[in-house]
């Protein structure tokens, strides 16, 4: 997926003051399960987006995911039918021909191939302005048109009647299939989106989803309620008929809702465990830990007249001691993360070995190589703003990252904190020197992680970087059918990106989740994903 993400770790605090903060709490006064089939969550924000052609992030994508479907989707980790009932791949793999099963939209209309074939279309259309557009260019003629080199009726998807679509690719893509599950490729009605082009700012009639759960409430910055759909097409199996779901951006508030028995679950894609709660949580044999194709970067705007230089990014890059900011600070037993892709990522599950963790050594001979390319004298000189969006997790890890800088480089370092939106606004318009960010996997294959970086025009690139060289092996890879060679030809390109540092990987995401006894089958696969239809609540 091309993912902003708003994935959340919690700050450093002490449990007496989170306590305090936030009013105390006894786990012996927690609510007692009432017996109704709903459940009670959090998330950090209100969601950016609710549009799957528009969304980016985490936060929207967990309600995305659940009141939308597309024609796959994942169970236990594994790609799945969904809308699909059947489908047919051509001989050389460049066809792809699904057949609909019977199935409503909310509003009672019927889900079309008409309907896939218009919300790709409308995400690829350039002036949607999708960020996400990149993802659906496997299809043939789709990036043509999004860049509007081609027409419309030239893109790879056709509605041959209501339920047949058939998708022509550019080349042979081994995770289409996954693709087709991610959050960009769902359906939109295109009836209800042709009259009202707002119908996805407010929940109401206009909110026609075919998922299943409904959006049967949103109440801006404050609380979101989902409620099962019963005309969705495989509403049996769906035990939840409730989601209560409240904003609330502060971990440790979270923390504290969970231990009084005010939520039944925390942790990602919803919000995250608070750092502080985590050692607590361990000792109560509570702390579930899974492992996730997911890392943690800061971005380096190269853009900017000090990080424009290579090797003053390669400094700070290796001025990072990753595994000191785990053991001290994420506390979640995640991995050091020396390289783009993580190690959950098929056929990357080795070190690629481009650098070191907390080479200072290494890291001096650089800084000072770029001073002199710059015409800096002294390392007291640089100034780097390091930002981030509002939360006591990044704010910690900022704090540890500047104080590597200032010990290890003789660096000055600020730190900029600015609430989400805000926040990508400016990585966005590269308004900004260092900024953070997380990357979840769209789809269990390393070029999720490295496509966002095939040119500086790409929605999620954020770094004013690209490299001819670069973009050439990416799409070397996507034309190559051996898998062998395609890993190869992937891992060539996240040399040169590791040679460059227009990012700095800093660890590789491991899900921390807590869940009540009553909750049951919730948790997130190895793509950070929670589906609601598989939980059920005793």
């Amino acid at each position: 997926m091309k993912k902003k993400f708003w994935l959340l770790l919690a700050a450093l605090l002490t449990l007496t003051l989170v306590l305090a903060a936030c009013g105390g709490g006894n786990k012996d006064e927690e609510k007692k399960s009432s017996g109704k089939k709903e459940i009670n969550l959090v998330i950090p924000s209100e969601p950016p987006s609710l549009h799957p052609g528009l969304a980016t992030d985490t936060t929207s994508s967990a309600i995305l995911d659940n009141v939308f479907e597309g024609l796959m989707t994942r169970k236990d980790g594994e790609i799945v039918n969904a809308l699909a009932e059947d489908y047919t791949i051509s001989d050389d793999q460049l066809t792809y021909t699904f057949k609909l099963r019977d199935a409503k939209w909310s509003n009672g209309d019927p889900v079309t191939a008409h309907d896939f074939e218009y919300a790709w279309k409308w995400v690829l259309n350039p002036e949607n302005a999708s960020e996400y557009a990149s993802i659906l260019y496997p299809i043939k003629n789709a990036e043509a048109y999004n860049k509007g080199e081609a027409k419309a009726d030239d893109v790879g998807v056709k509605a041959e009647d209501d339920k047949t679509l058939v998708v022509t690719l550019d080349q042979p893509t081994p995770y289409f299939l996954e693709l087709t599950a991610f959050k960009t490729y769902y359906p939109v009605n295109k009836n209800v989106a042709e009259k009202n082009p707002k119908w996805y700012t407010e929940a109401g009639e206009d909110y026609v989803t075919n998922g299943p759960f409904l959006l049967d409430s949103w109440n801006h910055n404050k609380d979101i309620t989902l409620k099962k759909n019963p005309d969705y097409w495989d509403a049996d199996n769906v035990a939840l008929e409730k989601v209560n779901i409240t904003m609330v951006e502060s971990e440790q508030t979270a923390t504290t809702m969970f231990d009084n028995g005010e939520i039944d679950f925390l942790g990602s894609p919803f919000q995250t465990v608070s750092l502080d709660a985590i050692d607590q949580y361990k000792k109560e044999g509570i702390l579930n830990i899974e492992d996730y194709a997911a890392i943690y970067w800061y971005k380096f705007n190269t853009t900017d007249e000090i990080l424009k230089n290579k090797n003053i990014r390669k400094a700070l890059a290796l001025a990072i001691d990753r595994q000191g900011l785990i053991d001290n600070v994420t506390k979640g037993e995640q991995k050091p993360a020396l390289g783009m892709v993580p190690a959950a990522i098929k056929g990357f599950e080795k070190d690629r070995g481009y650098f070191k963790d907390n080479d200072v050594e290494e890291a001096k001979k650089a800084l000072e190589q770029g001073m002199k390319e710059l015409g800096i004298s002294k390392p007291e000189d640089i100034n780097i703003k390091i930002s981030f969006n509002t939360s006591e997790a990044h704010s910690a890890i900022a704090q540890f990252i500047q104080e590597n800088w200032r010990k290890n480089l003789g660096i000055n370092a600020t730190l900029d904190n600015s609430e989400w939106q805000v926040y990508l606004d400016k990585l966005s318009n590269l308004d900004y020197q260092v900024g953070r960010l997380g990357w979840i996997a769209d789809y269990n294959d390393a070029y999720s992680f490295l496509e966002q970086f095939d040119s500086a025009d790409n929605g999620n690139n954020d770094t004013g970087w690209e490299n001819p060289e670069y973009t050439k092996l990416l799409r070397e890879a996507n034309k190559q059918t051996d898998e062998e060679k395609r890993l190869e030809l992937l891992k060539q390109a996240e040399a040169i990106i590791m040679e460059e540092f227009p990012v700095a990987p800093i660890y590789y995401y491991t899900s921390l989740y807590v869940a009540k006894d009553h909750v049951k089958n919730m948790k997130p696969d190895n793509l950070g994903n929670i589906y609601l239809k598989y939980v059920e609540v005793e």
